[in-house]
C-alpha cells in the first residue's frame, strides 16, 4: 500500500526529523524512497552553478544525518519552478506519499507568499504529510483519524491501520457529528462504537489488535 515515497526538501523545516522518526516504523521503512531537491531558475550561469551545489549539499546531508537504508533510497535534483517539479515527480515515480515542510501559513497567505506546499497540496491527486516549521518533532506515540463518510476518510483509515498494523501507537478515531444533541452527551464507550461511522472502523483495528480510542 505504501511502496513509494516522495520526500521534497527545502533544506528548512523540521522535514528531516519527521523522516527520521517515520524511519521506525516497519511499513515505512520497506517503502522506496525518492529525495527530491529543486533549483528554481536562475539569471546567471554562476548562480545555478552555486544553486546546484547548495542542492547537491542539502541531498548530502540528508543521507548523512537520517537512518536510511542506501538499498531503499534514491535522490534527485531537478532544475525547475519547485511546485510543479515536484508534481511531476510525484506522477513520474508514481508515489504513494508525498512528504514536504509547510509554513502553517492560513490559506490566503499561502496564495499571496506562492506557497510551494499549498500548490501541491491543491493540485496533486497523491496523499500528503505536511510538517509544519513550528512543531516539535516527536516520536509516534498517537495517530488520529478523522471520520466521516467519504472516499477520503475512508483511505486515512485504512493507511493508518496499514502503518500501525506492526507498530506500538494507539490509534484514535475521531467522529464530529453536528447533529449530536447536546442533551445526549456524554455519551458511553459502547454508544460511541456503536455509531455508525466508528463501527466498523472500531472492528478494523480489533482484528488487527491495534490499540484504539473512540472519540
Amino acid at each position: 500500500m505504501l511502496e513509494k515515497i516522495l520526500y521534497a526538501d527545502s533544506g528548512t523545516g523540521h522535514t528531516r526529523e519527521m523522516l527520521d522518526v517515520l524511519m521506525d516504523i516497519p511499513t515505512i521503512k520497506k517503502a522506496s524512497l525518492t529525495l527530491l531537491h529543486v533549483v528554481p531558475p536562475q539569471i546567471t550561469a554562476e548562480a545555478l552553478s552555486t544553486k546546484w551545489q547548495e542542492g547537491n549539499k542539502v541531498i548530502s546531508d540528508i543521507l548523512e544525518s537520517v537512518h536510511l537504508d542506501p538499498s531503499k533510497v534514491s535522490s534527485l535534483l531537478r532544475q525547475g519552478e519547485p511546485k510543479d517539479t515536484v508534481c511531476q515527480v510525484a506522477e513520474e515515480i508514481d508515489a504513494d506519499l508525498i512528504i514536504m515542510g509547510s509554513r502553517g501559513l492560513n490559506r490566503l497567505e499561502a496564495i499571496l507568499e506562492n506557497s510551494v506546499s499549498q500548490y501541491v497540496f491543491q493540485l496533486t491527486n497523491r496523499p500528503m504529510l505536511l510538517v509544519k516549521d513550528d512543531i516539535y518533532v516527536k516520536k509516534i506515540k498517537r495517530v488520529m483519524v478523522a471520520l466521516d463518510k467519504t472516499p477520503a476518510a475512508d483511505y486515512a483509515l485504512e493507511l493508518a491501520l496499514f502503518l500501525l498494523r506492526t507498530y506500538p501507537a494507539e490509534l484514535i478515531l475521531a467522529r464530529v457529528n453536528p447533529d449530536l444533541k447536546p442533551e445526549l452527551l456524554p455519551l458511553s464507550q459502547k454508544e460511541m462504537e456503536e455509531n455508525p461511522i466508528i463501527a466498523s472502523a472500531v472492528a478494523k483495528a480489533k482484528r488487527l489488535n491495534i490499540p484504539y480510542r473512540v472519540l
